[in-house]
Formats: structure tokens, C-alpha cells, sequence
């Protein structure tokens, strides 16, 4: 009996977070641009690489920062952030400095890809000549998105 759980235990741990679709019931109203699933593993690879360079800029505040600064990249912005009004601003000022940006589902794996064990609602990508193929990749696919109206 006291094995079954030990095995239960260790299956439920070793299980995925969630799949791509699951993640998608829990989306915010405003959440558009949405990435693709394939975009979405292709931004975390960016993040990942970026972090490994300490070109990222995490959270509303720094993000924010830096694009009042006039700073490029791809705002990353996760789909499951409420209250909404944290960060609704943010795609507003992207657009106003012609700056790609996209949504992804998940603010826990947005963090968990720039090497953090908090969750976080946005991320910008800095671009830089170790990752550059890649993130040239995610910016061509990200301005591609339709914009909302």
C-alpha cells in the first residue's frame, strides 16, 4: 500500500505541467497576438539562450523601463496573467515603438525558460551575435502575427 503511493507519487512528479492545449483554457481576454505551439518552443529556446548571455530584461517594470529607453527586441508577454490590468499597457507602448511582441500561455514556463523558479508576465529578448540566427527567426515569425484590432 505505502509502495503504491511512493509510485504515485514519483509518476505525478515526473508528468508535464500542463500541454500546450490545456494551458490555452486559461488565457486572459487580451491575449492576442497568441504564438503558435512551435512559436512558442522556438521563443523559449531564445529566452533560454539569451539568459545564458544576460540579454533579457524580466518583468513589468524593467520591461517597461527599457522600452520608454527606446531599447529593441521581442517583448514576450504570458497569457495567463490576471489581474490584467498588471500589464495591459505594455503591448500599447510596443506598438507605439514599432516593437514585435506575442503572447504565450504560460507566465510559469515563461520564467522557468529564462532560468527562474518564479513565474513571470514579460520578458524582452535582447537581440545579440551568439543567438543571432535564432532570434532573427523569432522576430521574422512574431512580426508576422496579425495585430489585434
Amino acid at each position: 500500500m505505502a509502495r503504491d503511493k511512493a509510485e504515485a507519487v514519483a509518476e505525478a512528479e515526473a508528468a508535464p505541467e500542463r500541454s500546450y492545449r490545456e494551458q490555452l483554457d486559461f488565457l486572459n481576454p487580451i491575449a492576442q497576438p497568441l504564438a503558435s505551439r512551435k512559436l512558442t518552443r522556438k521563443l523559449y529556446k531564445c529566452i533560454r539562450k539569451a539568459a545564458k548571455h544576460k540579454q533579457i530584461r524580466r518583468g513589468v517594470k524593467e520591461v517597461q523601463k527599457f522600452i520608454n529607453k527606446g531599447e529593441k527586441g521581442i517583448t514576450v508577454l504570458a497569457g495567463d496573467t490576471l489581474p490584467i490590468d498588471v500589464y495591459c499597457h505594455i503591448p500599447i507602448m510596443c506598438e507605439d515603438r514599432s516593437l514585435p511582441y506575442a503572447y504565450v500561455p504560460s507566465k510559469s514556463d515563461l520564467g522557468a525558460a529564462a532560468g527562474s523558479k518564479r513565474p513571470t508576465c514579460v520578458i524582452m529578448i535582447k537581440p545579440h551575435e551568439e543567438y543571432q540566427e535564432t532570434y532573427d527567426e523569432c522576430l521574422e515569425e512574431v512580426s508576422a502575427l496579425p495585430l489585434p484590432l
